[in-house]
């Protein structure tokens, strides 16, 4: 007898219908045989399907099983075919009605006891599910029916075991969906545990912090050690504006694929932090394995991605930021395909002034030699620090304004200018056709269109490229941070201390590389 399911497997962070064929033939001899290029996790699931049934009180036929996964030529990986591969061959052999099996996708995988694991990818899942003609529900594994219930337009029906599956599906038991908790999970999960104001002094790397937020532009910190750095770096996400429903399931979707979405938290509800370690690999920061999956950078979108100590990074690892810092995405290629991952995030980076980590600080003498210096600072190259829009100092605190200073300028405020500039951009670009959502994202002829200078702010930026030899991408992302500056002070115009400030920006580079 011939049973049908349908079911869903993952390519990079996309969920893909998959419909599982199940023969069970009385003829020949007792085997179990699984085609449809199945990977090592897929070909295993037989052992633990065969368990999982006689550990819950069903009979494992005893006779030829051919398991189809179609379509034939897409690889499948992960353990969540069990669920749908031992309901297949039950119905196949008899043990169970399949009409029900018609009306339900089904994803999860088996324990040998029969009870059902977190699937990964179950938001993808649900989303590609909701849009399958025909579709009634989908059975998820009790642990993921929060994630994929977040998707309104199907029902999520949540399974512990195989036993609840096949009762459910024979009508013998009613279960419940799932429902949204979209609301109560951003009320919830919503909230940070850092604020700016536990930073004392610092009001000009703050400063330069809102204008980075405010116009999602990138940012460089130059500074001793101790001075702040990673504090400042940890506090970006507090201040910029909440992740909006379709921002926090795109990013959700990136952590449910890889698997690192937390216990108890089925929605990512705050923008994502990511501050990777400096012996990180080239595939472990943009994605890659021979089976594609996320990045750092990816698991980064629509947040913050830092890299603290940035000269001790690879350089060829370094490297392949520059493509995904300009198109907001990543593709990994391989062979047989090729697999894009969203890659929208802001750059932080960190790093000391010299090996030593104390040049230019009055309180240390810094022993490095100018060969050395050198040397430390070309490991990173020209053409990414063109990527990063706003290089600043961050020097020493000095004592009184760790001991008896006020409290530094709170996140509440910070964000309050950054939601402001950004509703001002939301205004701008709302009405045009294009990708851009934030100053930073502008094109080359959004930027002469929205940077206009008079003759003297015109002159002031010549000149400052001559002294500076700046690059024509500097050029731009000049005009596009002073954009930013004069939408924090609700100016239609960029004026010459718009300008100015944008300028001084990129001076600091310069100074170090040159």
């Amino acid at each position: 007898m011939l049973a049908k399911l349908k079911t869903f497997s993952l390519v990079g962070i996309e969920a893909v219908p998959v419909e599982v064929e199940v023969d069970v033939s009385p003829a020949g001899l007792a085997k179990t045989i699984l085609v449809g290029l199945p990977e090592a996790a897929v070909k295993e699931s037989t052992h633990r399907v065969e368990r999982a049934m006689v550990n819950s009180g069903f009979i494992r036929p005893q006779t030829r099983i051919v398991i189809n996964l179609a379509p034939a030529e897409l690889p499948k990986q992960a353990a969540s075919f069990d669920l749908p591969i031992t309901l297949g061959i039950l119905a196949g052999s008899g043990q169970i009605d399949p009409v029900g099996l018609e009306d339900y996708a089904v994803v999860g995988e088996l324990a040998l006891d029969g009870a059902t694991r977190p699937a990964k990818g179950a938001l993808s899942m649900a989303i590609t599910a909701a849009k399958e003609a025909g579709l009634r529900g989908l059975l998820v594994p009790s642990a993921s029916a929060a994630e994929a219930a977040v998707v309104e337009a199907i029902e999520v029906i949540p399974i512990a075991s195989l036993a609840q599956a096949v009762a459910f599906l024979t009508n013998q038991i009613e279960i419940d969906p799932t429902r949204s908790r979209l609301d109560d999970l951003f009320a919830q999960l919503g909230q940070y545990d850092t604020d700016f104001a536990d930073v004392r002094g610092q009001e000009m790397a703050k400063r330069a912090l809102t204008v980075a937020a405010a116009g999602g532009h990138n940012l460089l910190m130059v500074g001793p050690p101790g001075s702040g750095k990673t504090m400042l770096a940890k506090r970006l996400p507090t201040i910029l504006p909440d992740l909006t429903p379709d921002e926090s399931i795109e990013t959700t979707r990136i952590y449910s694929a890889v698997g690192r979405l937390k216990p108890g938290q089925p929605l990512l509800a705050v923008r994502p932090y990511r501050s990777p370690h400096h012996t990180i690999s080239e595939a472990g920061l943009v994605g890659g394995g021979s089976t594609p999956s996320p990045g750092e950078i990816s698991l980064a979108h629509n947040g913050v991605l830092f890299l603290d100590e940035l000269p001790e990074f690879n350089r060829r690892t370094l490297e392949v930021l520059r493509q995904p810092l300009e198109e907001g995405s990543v593709t990994i290629s391989r062979a047989l395909a090729s697999t894009s991952f969203p890659a929208n995030f802001m750059l932080l980076a960190a790093l000391n002034p010299c090996p030593c980590g104390y040049r230019g600080d009055p309180r240390r003498q810094c022993h490095c030699t100018i060969p050395e210096v050198e040397r430390y600072m070309s490991k990173i190259s020209g053409p990414l620090l063109d990527r990063i829009d706003i290089h600043i100092e961050v020097p020493a605190v000095p004592f009184r304004d760790l001991s008896d200073g006020p409290p530094g300028t709170s996140s509440a405020s910070m964000r309050e200018e950054v939601v402001t500039a950004r509703s001002i951009q939301s205004a701008r670009f709302s009405s045009r056709n294009g990708a851009a959502r934030h100053n930073a994202d502008m094109t080359h002829r959004q930027t002469r269109q929205y940077c206009r200078l008079d003759a003297a702010s015109s002159e002031m930026l010549r000149s400052s490229m001559d002294e500076m030899g700046l690059s024509a991408r500097a050029h731009d992302k000049i005009l596009r941070t002073a954009r930013t500056i004069a939408d924090l002070a609700s100016s239609p115009d960029i004026q010459a201390e718009h300008l100015s400030e944008a300028i001084n920006y990129r001076m600091l580079d310069r100074s170090f590389w040159t």
